[in-house]
């Protein structure tokens, strides 16, 4: 049974940080992309950023480059999103996900995983 469980969310206030991490198991993840997305409330779910499976291809949201970085231990089946400079926009629950094996470039749309977590909230207050 594929799982995939993410930890580290929490409150912080704005400009601060956070780390949130994504274990899985159940499948070989050190052949496949990595992703984590959010959902803010009455919002449609967001792509934030992906890891290609070397990690040496990384994408990000243009509202994150440069406070958010996306990174992965094989070793661990492990995926890592550090997160600073925190605003209260960035509230949301944040996902992470493993692609569908078959791609070979780096997901952004939700459709190309096929693997989520249950989810971690992560609040900003002003």
């Amino acid at each position: 049974q594929v799982q995939l469980v993410e930890s580290g969310g929490g409150l912080v206030q704005a400009g601060g940080s956070l780390r949130l991490s994504c274990s899985a198991s159940g499948r070989t993840f050190s052949r496949v992309g990595l992703g984590w997305f959010r959902q803010a409330p009455g919002k449609e779910l967001e792509f934030v950023a992906a890891i290609y499976w070397n990690g040496d291809n990384t994408d990000y949201a243009d509202f994150v480059k440069g406070r958010f970085t996306i990174s992965r231990d094989n070793a661990k089946n492990t995926v890592y999103l550090q997160m600073n400079s925190l605003k209260p926009e960035d509230t949301a629950v944040y996902y992470c996900a493993s692609q569908m094996s078959s791609l070979v470039h780096i997901g952004t749309i939700p459709y190309e995983y096929d693997y989520w977590g249950q989810g971690a909230q992560v609040t900003v207050s002003s």
